[in-house]
């Protein structure tokens, strides 16, 4: 009885040597598995991570590409764009500037040849003459140009100050012409040079491009001395501002008014070539 109590002591206690042994070894057997796991999943999450870093890179890098290309090739457009702009302006210039030239020769011929014929019509009212004296030589030279006119009933005051004014016009004084004529016909509103004073106002305005003035100047010449030497040539200044502020319509009547009223002046045959050339 004793051996089989031992017997079952020794049984038990290598039982609990075993199980004592078997249990940290199971722990630790479990304990490896779970890090081993985690380690797999971290390893496997870093994996993603990386590829969806790698994948987003590559895309960023079309991306900047794509923008790259895109950029370029709007800024050569906006280029390409500018340089036909530029080159479109050159040549609008350059049409302007050849307009602007034909204009300006086309205005200084045909000042020239306005102011030839008002000095003409301004001399045909000139006083005679004095005879000259026993012994003056009869081949005395004219008056200067820019000499006051002798005009019938026109004092020397007034002649001298509408000649001042006429200076002023002719070195291209617009404004000051405009202010001097004005001056000239409130001092001496029934000069015989009057109705020449308001022409040339009006043709200043004309010159100054201010066309409704200058319109408003001529008809108020013609309302004020119908019987003027100058209103053939203020009916032409009319025609010529309507023009130019695009009135064409109106233009053409006026020039047909003053091709009716003074068929065989000068100003009738300059409004007949410039009709031609209104639409």
């Amino acid at each position: 009885m004793r051996r089989s109590s031992n017997h079952g002591v020794l049984i038990r206690s290598v039982a609990a040597l075993i199980l004592a042994m078997a249990v940290p070894a199971h722990a630790a057997l479990f304990g490896d598995d779970v890090a081993r796991k985690q380690v797999a999943e971290q390893t496997r999450r870093v994996d993603d991570l990386r590829s969806q870093t790698e994948t987003i890179s590559a895309r960023i890098g079309k991306i900047e590409e794509s923008l790259r290309s895109q950029s370029m090739l709007e800024v050569v457009n906006q280029i390409e764009l500018l340089k036909r702009e530029i080159q479109s302006l050159r040549g609008q210039v350059e049409v302007v500037n050849n307009g602007v030239e034909s204009n300006a020769k086309r205005q200084r011929d045909m000042y020239v040849d306005l102011d030839t014929r008002m000095r003409r019509i301004e001399q045909g009212s000139t006083t005679p003459a004095a005879p000259a004296a026993p012994g003056a030589d009869a081949g005395t030279a004219p008056p200067p140009a820019g000499a006051a006119p002798v005009v019938a009933g026109a004092s020397a005051d007034e002649a001298r100050i509408y000649e001042a004014a006429q200076q002023q016009r002719r070195i291209g004084n617009y404004q000051g012409a405009i202010t001097s004529f004005q001056s000239f016909l409130g001092q001496y509103p029934r000069s015989p040079l009057a109705h020449r004073a308001q022409y040339w106002i009006g043709d200043s305005y004309f010159n100054l491009r201010d066309y409704k003035n200058a319109i408003a100047s001529q008809q108020k010449l013609i309302a004020t001395y119908p019987d003027s030497a100058s209103a053939p040539d203020a009916l032409l200044n009319i025609g010529s501002s309507q023009a130019e502020l695009g009135d064409g319509a109106n233009a053409r009547k006026t020039m047909d008014t003053l091709v009716a009223r003074y068929p065989n002046s000068e100003a009738a045959e300059k409004a007949k070539r410039r009709m031609t050339t209104l639409r």
